[in-house]
């Protein structure tokens, strides 16, 4: 082989090589190909301006008497915790043993309603007495 074979081989590989990486403007697909495409990686500039332990400026804190802020807080304006606490009592077996020596007779509103008010009555006409078989 003769040194301008190997020299135009060599110039080939590096051309295909070349094309694998740039691509003509119309071969270009996706979101890269618009124009108003910016890419999303910062320049080095850009990135960042100055360090975080030199900042340029000096923080502005605002200061007003306490009584003039409004307070953002949720649970001071919220009027759920604002009810009085319930009152609880506990009743101990002495207690309830008191209580049941002091009544001696029941009545009927001292239990609460029973659920069922009316009777159920069942259709003897169903087909297997109401259950399937």
């Amino acid at each position: 082989m003769s040194a301008t074979a190997k020299t135009t081989e060599a110039a080939k590989s590096w051309f295909q090589t070349l094309r694998r990486y740039l691509k003509a403007p119309w071969e270009i697909t996706g979101p890269a190909a618009s124009p108003e495409y910016l890419s999303p990686l910062p320049k080095a500039t850009e990135y960042r301006v100055f360090c975080p332990a030199t900042v340029p400026q000096k923080a502005i804190i605002p200061s007003a008497n306490p009584e003039t802020v409004f307070d953002i807080k949720y649970f001071s304006r919220d009027q759920r915790r604002n009810r009085p606490p319930i009152r609880r009592t506990i009743l101990r077996k002495a207690d309830v043993e008191k209580m049941i020596k002091e009544k001696t007779t029941f009545e009927l509103s001292d239990f609460p309603a029973p659920y069922l008010t009316a009777t159920v009555e069942e259709d003897e006409n169903a087909r297997g007495g109401g259950y399937q078989k």
